[in-house]
C-alpha cells in the first residue's frame, strides 16, 4: 500500500515535509500523531475494506441506501429529496471531508487558522477580492429559494451527521497532521466552494497590463500587439450576420473613462491558472453509427489530490442522475440522467473591470465620484492566526466593489487605490441550475435550467434521447461599449458603470446545427456579426480547431471513436508553425547535434505521445521565441503582458521583417530568419539544462514534462508523479505537468438508457491511506474509461463492494 511505502519518511520528516514544502505549517504535535489509538494509524485501509454498515441517525425521514460499486462510486436510493441531499452530504463528507473543508477555508480566506501567520497574505487576498461578500450574497439567495433552502440544508446536515458521528481516532489524515478539528458545516461552505469556481474559472484579466501597454507603445500599435479577434478564429456558433435580434444601444461616453495618466501596478498577488479551460462537444445522431446523439466533456483544471470531483449517482422520485459531483456542493455538475446528458467549458468572458479610486483623505472613509465625495462602506475581516494574535483588516467598499488594494494592502509599494467589479459579487443561484438539470428531460428543461446560472460563465453543451444536440454560452453578462474594460478605468466616474446585462435569450446558443454537432474548447464564441461587443484576453485558438477538424472527418462515430479522440495528442501549434522554423534553420545548422536535432523534427508527425523525442525539442524551441521578439516588453520596468501567442507566431510567419523583431540590445537588424535561428539554439541549450538538472539520458517527452497529481497542502508523500502520459497544452488531451483533464465523461443518449463512460485523474477516497486514492490514474494516463453506466436499486452487481444503509433514529 502506498502509505506504507512512505510511512518511515512521514514520520521522521515530518516537520520538513509541512513547514518546507508548504511554507506554512507548524510542526504537529507527534505524540498524537503517532498515537497508535489515535494517530496516522487509525487511517490505513485495506483493499477489502468493504462499505457495507447499516447506520441510524437523526434527520432523516426515510431509509436511503448507498450501493458501492467496485470503483468505491456510490449510488445513493432515497424516497425524497431531502433525504437524497442529507445522503449526499453524508457520503461526499465520508470521503472527502478534509478537502471539502480546506477549499472553502481556502475561499474564505482562513488558511490561517490553520498553517498560521506565514498565509496570512493568501488570506488578504481573499478577503480583499470580496469573497465573503459573494459567498454571503449567494448563500442569502439559495435560503431565499424555498427548495434549494430544502437542498443545501439537507446537505449540510447530512455533512454534520458524519462529523458529529467521528472520533478524535477517525478524523482524516490532513487534520491530525496540521493538528486541527473540522467544524460544523453551514450552508455559506457550499457558496464558497461555488465561489471557489468562480474565482478559478473567471477572474483572471489584463487590464492593470493593457492599461500600461496602451501608455507605453499608444493607441496604434497597441492594437496591433492585441489584437481584439485572431484569423484563425472558428467560433463556438457561426451565424455570420444571422441574428434576429438587436441590443438595446449602449452609448459610447465622449470621454472614455480610462485610466491614463501613469503606469499601474497589477494588485494580484496570484492569479489563477490561465490554462484552466476545458473540451466538450455534442455529436448528433446523424453522424454516430448507432443514430444515438453522443455528448463528450473534459475540463481541465489543476491535477489534485484528493480529486477535484467526487462520482456518484443519485435517485430519488423524479431524479436518476449520474456524474461528477464537487464536494462539498449538493447536486451533480456534469453528468447525465435517463434522458439528457451536459458538460461544460469555460467561456473566459472578460467579468471583471477594474476602477481607480480617489479618497478623500488618508481616512479612506468618502471618495470621489463625479465631483462629490461619496461614503464608503466599511468591512472589518477578522482573520484569525494559529500560534499568534488575531489580524484585523479594515476593507472599504465602494459602489464598484471592494477596494482590493490601497495603502493599507501593501503586496505592492503603489500607493493608489483599485476597486475590483466582478460578476460574482451579484447574488446568483446556480445551485438551482444543477437541480432542474439533474431533472431535465428535453431541451426546453434544459434552456430553463440555465436562467440561473450567471458565474462563472460557462458553455453548456447538451445532448438528449430527443435526437437534440446544443449549445449555450451560459453566464451573467453585462452589456459593454467597445473596449469597455479592456483597461483600468476612472473610478470617478459614473459613465464607467455596467448599465445593463444581455438578456439570457440573447446569449449565443446554437441549437441542431446543421453541420452534425456542437463543440467547444474556449475559443470566441462567435464573430463580429454578434451585436454584443465580446472579448477576452484568453480565447484558445487551436484545440478547438482540431476538435472541430475530427469531428466534421468523422463519420458513423461510436463510443469509442469519442475516447480516442479526448485522448488525442495531435499538436495544432507544430503543425501550424514548424514547417516554417524548420525552413529558416535548414541552411544555417551549424553542428552534427543541430543536424540531428532538425532531422529529428523535420521527421515528427507532430503528436505529442509518451515517448515522443521531438516534442520536447520542438517545446523548448518554441517557447525561446516569445522573450526574443518582444525584448521591447521584456526589458521595460513596468507591468506589461506579452501579446497573445498565436498572435506572436502570425507575426513571425507573415510580416518577417516587422519592427518588433529586431531585438534592440545588438548592432544586427534581426528578422524572422534570425529569431528562429536565435531561438533553435536556445532551445537546444533548454533541453541540456533540463537533462542534466532532472538527470534524464533523453528527452522523451512523458519524462520531460513530468506530470504530477499534488496533494492540495503540496504534501508530496501523498502526491503522484511522475505520470507517464503524453499530451500538452493546447492539445485535445491538455495534460501538461500539474494540469489537464480533471474529469472525462462520455454519453450515448440511447431511449432503452444512457451508455456512459468516465474516469479522472485520482480515486474516489481522500484518505491517503486508502486504496481507492489514486487508482484511476494510471486508466486515465493510458486513456482508459470506466463503465459508467446508471444501476438500478435492485441491481445485481458483479463489481459491488457493499451497501450502506442510513436509517432514521424518528
Amino acid at each position: 500500500m502506498k502509505f506504507f511505502l512512505f510511512l518511515i519518511a512521514l514520520v521522521f520528516n515530518v516537520a520538513l515535509i509541512v513547514a518546507l514544502n508548504t511554507g506554512f505549517s507548524p510542526i504537529p504535535p507527534l505524540g498524537f500523531f503517532l498515537s497508535p489509538t489515535q494517530g496516522f494509524w487509525q487511517n490505513a485501509e485495506n483493499v477489502n475494506d468493504t462499505p457495507d454498515d447499516d447506520i441510524s441517525m437523526e434527520g432523516l425521514k426515510s431509509e436511503v441506501s448507498v450501493i458501492y460499486d467496485s470503483a468505491l462510486v456510490p449510488h445513493v436510493f432515497a424516497e425524497n429529496d431531502h433525504d437524497l441531499y442529507f445522503a449526499q452530504g453524508y457520503v461526499t463528507a465520508k470521503h472527502r471531508l478534509w478537502q471539502m473543508e480546506f477549499q472553502t477555508h481556502f475561499a474564505a480566506g482562513r488558511i490561517s487558522e490553520i498553517v498560521g501567520e506565514k498565509a496570512l497574505p493568501l488570506d488578504r487576498e481573499a478577503r480583499r477580492k470580496g469573497m465573503a461578500l459573494a459567498a454571503e450574497k449567494g448563500v442569502e439567495m439559495m435560503l431565499s429559494d424555498e427548495k434549494m433552502n430544502e437542498v443545501v440544508n439537507a446537505y449540510s446536515d447530512g455533512i454534520n451527521a458524519y462529523i458529529s458521528s467521528l472520533s478524535k481516532a477517525e478524523l482524516p489524515l490532513e487534520y491530525k497532521l496540521l493538528d486541527y478539528e473540522p467544524e460544523e458545516w453551514k450552508p455559506i461552505k457550499s457558496a464558497f466552494l461555488l465561489k471557489y469556481m468562480a474565482n478559478n474559472l473567471s477572474i483572471h484579466n489584463s487590464d492593470f497590463e493593457y492599461t500600461n501597454a496602451r501608455k507605453v507603445f499608444g493607441e496604434e500599435v497597441f492594437n496591433f500587439l492585441y489584437p481584439n479577434a485572431h484569423s484563425a478564429v472558428e467560433p463556438i456558433v457561426d451565424k455570420t450576420g444571422k441574428w434576429d435580434f438587436m441590443p438595446d444601444t449602449v452609448a459610447t461616453p465622449k470621454v472614455r473613462p480610462f485610466v491614463l495618466e501613469e503606469l499601474q501596478k497589477n494588485p494580484f498577488v496570484d492569479e489563477p491558472d490561465i490554462r484552466n479551460g476545458s473540451n466538450n462537444w455534442a455529436v448528433s445522431g446523424s453522424k454516430t453509427k448507432s443514430g444515438n446523439p453522443i455528448l463528450c466533456g473534459d475540463p481541465h483544471l489543476g491535477l489534485n489530490l484528493p480529486s477535484i470531483w467526487f462520482a456518484m449517482q443519485l435517485t430519488a422520485p423524479g431524479i436518476n442522475v449520474k456524474g461528477a459531483t464537487l464536494p462539498g456542493s449538493p447536486n451533480v455538475i456534469i453528468g447525465f440522467n435517463d434522458n439528457v446528458a451536459w458538460s461544460v467549458t469555460n467561456a473566459l468572458r472578460d467579468v471583471v473591470d477594474w476602477y481607480k479610486i480617489e479618497y478623500k483623505d488618508a481616512d479612506r472613509a468618502a471618495y470621489l465620484m463625479d465631483g462629490e465625495w461619496k461614503a464608503t462602506e466599511t468591512r472589518i475581516e477578522e482573520i484569525k492566526l494559529k500560534g499568534a494574535p488575531t489580524f484585523y483588516d479594515t476593507l472599504m467598499v465602494t459602489e464598484w466593489g471592494p477596494v482590493m488594494y490601497d495603502a493599507s494592502y501593501p503586496a505592492k509599494s503603489d500607493e493608489n487605490a483599485y476597486a475590483i467589479r466582478w460578476i460574482a459579487h451579484d447574488p446568483s443561484l446556480e445551485v438551482k441550475t444543477f437541480y432542474l438539470l439533474n431533472r431535465a428531460e428535453n431541451y426546453k428543461d434544459y434552456r430553463e435550467a440555465l436562467k440561473y446560472y450567471d458565474c462563472p460563465a460557462q458553455n453548456f453543451a447538451f445532448a438528449s434521447t430527443e435526437g437534440d444536440v446544443a449549445i449555450v454560452v451560459q453566464g451573467k453578462f453585462p452589456v459593454k461599449w467597445k473596449e469597455q474594460g479592456k483597461f483600468l478605468m476612472d473610478g470617478s466616474k459614473s459613465s464607467g458603470k455596467w448599465q445593463e446585462y444581455i438578456p439570457m435569450e440573447q446569449n449565443v446558443f446554437s441549437l441542431n446545427p446543421a453541420r452534425g454537432f456542437v463543440s467547444s474548447a474556449n475559443q470566441d464564441p462567435v464573430d463580429s456579426t454578434y451585436p454584443y461587443y465580446v472579448y477576452s484576453q484568453s480565447y484558445e485558438t487551436y484545440r478547438n480547431r482540431r476538435i472541430n477538424y475530427l469531428l466534421d472527418s468523422l463519420q458513423d462515430i461510436t463510443v469509442e471513436d469519442m475516447m480516442m479522440m479526448q485522448n488525442d495528442n495531435f499538436n495544432t501549434i507544430a503543425s501550424d508553425n514548424l514547417p516554417f522554423m524548420l525552413k529558416q534553420i535548414k541552411d544555417k545548422l551549424s553542428s552534427d547535434e543541430e543536424i540531428e536535432i532538425y532531422n529529428l523534427l523535420a521527421s515528427w508527425d507532430y503528436i505529442n505521445d509518451i515517448d515522443a523525442v521531438a516534442a520536447a525539442y520542438f517545446e523548448e524551441w518554441y517557447d525561446a521565441i516569445p522573450s526574443l521578439i518582444w525584448d521591447e516588453i521584456r526589458m521595460k520596468k513596468s507591468n506589461l503582458d506579452y501579446p497573445n501567442r498565436f498572435h506572436t507566431m502570425e507575426i513571425l510567419r507573415t510580416d518577417t521583417t516587422n519592427q518588433f523583431l529586431d531585438i534592440k540590445s545588438t548592432s544586427e537588424k534581426e528578422d524572422a530568419k534570425a529569431i528562429v535561428n536565435l531561438a533553435f539554439k536556445e532551445g537546444i541549450k533548454n533541453v541540456k539544462e533540463h537533462l542534466s538538472k532532472t538527470g534524464l539520458k533523453t528527452a522523451v517527452w512523458a519524462d520531460y514534462k513530468s506530470t504530477s497529481v499534488t496533494h492540495l497542502a503540496r504534501l508530496p508523500a501523498f502526491s503522484e508523479e511522475p505520470i507517464m502520459i503524453g499530451g500538452n497544452h493546447n492539445i485535445i488531451n491538455a495534460t501538461s505537468g500539474t494540469h489537464g483533464a480533471s474529469w472525462r465523461i462520455i454519453v450515448e443518449l440511447d431511449k432503452a438508457g444512457p451508455i456512459a463512460k468516465g474516469i479522472y485523474p485520482g480515486g474516489q477516497s481522500g484518505n491517503p491511506g486508502s486504496p481507492y486514492y489514486i487508482n484511476y490514474i494510471s486508466k486515465w494516463a493510458s486513456g482508459e474509461y470506466l463503465p459508467f453506466n446508471l444501476i438500478k436499486k435492485d441491481s445485481d452487481l458483479e463489481n459491488k463492494l457493499g451497501v450502506l444503509t442510513l436509517d432514521s433514529k424518528n
